[in-house]
């Protein structure tokens, strides 16, 4: 018995895999449509696609078009293919303003956009690009669903511009171009004023500081020694007991004591 239930199953699916194959092939739009559905429905979406894209150019216009251009960008979605899916529900929401599903394929279409994002090492020339998508939606939409998915969407995004910018300056500081590491920790700090990593950012700020004092040219010292003194007192201003107290006042004691000669 269980021989004839697989062996009929075996059946089903070279039947349905046949029946696809010659409407894949024919040019009968609605058989194509009716398949595209069926496949849709049954999450098989990779088959879904290569009839989409068969019917899409005809359909444009129809009035199934709306259900299948929704569709055809969930497809995508669902396969992973995130630069097309994105195209594809900004196409539907631009195409559809009146559709119940606008909002969905906003969001969508921005979060796809965020799929791409790539880890906070690379450029971040897609994360710049999915912010920019997600807050239009935000702004749009404010009322929407999905706002608050929007919105953990942002602060992901957002978390890895704050860390790129703070590796950036760290860098600096490790490859001792600290002239470069003093702008950039000064960038970061301006340009995320509540990360967590600001004392982090103010330490290596500091570091660099006096680095760049205790190596200059005696014609530039007193003025950078007292650059470093402005950068610890902004470190333990912000936090009396930093995790970096005892080097930071190793690092002060010398600063203060470099400055007296140029008291006398």
């Amino acid at each position: 018995m269980k021989k004839i239930v697989s062996l009929l199953i075996v059946v089903a699916l070279f039947c349905s895999c046949s029946d696809y194959q010659k409407v894949l092939k024919n040019e009968d739009v609605a058989a194509k449509f009716e398949m595209a559905t069926k496949m849709y429905d049954a999450g098989k979406y990779s088959k879904a696609i290569r009839l989409f894209e068969q019917l899409a150019p005809s359909y444009r216009g129809k009035p199934q078009a709306e259900k299948l251009f929704y569709m055809f960008s969930q497809s995508y979605y669902k396969t992973h293919q995130y630069y097309l899916a994105g195209y594809q529900f900004e196409s539907f929401v631009s195409g559809y303003p009146r559709s119940e599903k606008v909002q969905e394929a906003a969001f969508l279409g921005a979060y796809s956009y965020s799929k791409l994002a790539p880890v906070y090492s690379l450029d971040q020339a897609d994360t710049v690009k999915a912010l920019e998508k997600l807050q239009a939606f935000i702004d749009n939409y404010p009322n929407s669903e999905y706002i608050a998915q929007a919105n953990e969407s942002v602060k992901v995004l957002n978390g890895k511009l704050e860390k790129k910018a703070y590796e950036n300056a760290k860098g600096y500081n490790t490859i001792s171009d600290y002239k470069s590491a003093l702008v950039a920790f000064d960038n970061f700090i301006a340009d995320f004023p509540g990360t967590p990593l600001k004392e982090d950012a103010l330490f290596y700020k500091y570091d660099s500081a006096y680095k760049l004092a205790i190596n200059s040219i005696p014609q530039k010292m007193e003025e950078r020694l007292n650059v470093a003194k402005v950068a610890y007192n902004n470190l333990i201003k912000f936090k009396s007991d930093t995790k970096y107290k005892e080097q930071a006042d190793e690092m002060y004691a010398r600063v203060e004591t470099d400055l007296q000669k140029y008291t006398k």
